[in-house]
């Protein structure tokens, strides 16, 4: 599975962005594609994620109301749309999947997943 993530750059707060996620190297189409964030200094935080199959999604509180994640299965992508935001959302934010085996996408982001991406940089300033 091999996973590339685009679309981060710098952004003023209440700004937006869409992060994307180019995923290929699935077998089946039972699986789920997460969002996390890393911030210097504090701890990877998953921020949302979507499964494959049922487009069950989940976002974190931190995030809630203000990101939207969606998939093109056709194209193999998912997208985090990312609205009003602040400079506590400044961090590395990375995708990851892993093989949903029937579970909703929650606990899959709370464990972490086996794949991920490389990262890419996302910069609120005030």
């Amino acid at each position: 599975v091999q996973l590339v993530e685009s679309g981060g750059g710098s952004v003023q707060a209440g700004g937006s962005l869409r992060l994307s996620c180019a995923a290929s190297g699935f077998t089946g189409d039972d699986y789920t594609i997460g969002w996390y964030r890393q911030a210097p200094g504090k701890e990877r935080e998953g921020v949302s994620c979507i499964n494959s199959r049922d487009g069950n999604t989940y976002y974190g509180d931190s995030v809630k109301g203000r990101f939207t994640i969606t998939s093109d299965n056709a194209k193999n992508r998912v997208y985090l749309y990312m609205n009003s935001l602040k400079p506590d959302d400044t961090a590395v934010y990375y995708c990851a999947a892993e093989y949903s085996y029937g579970s909703s996408c929650q606990p899959l982001l709370g464990y972490g997943m086996d794949y991920w991406g490389k990262g890419t940089l996302v910069t609120v300033s005030s």
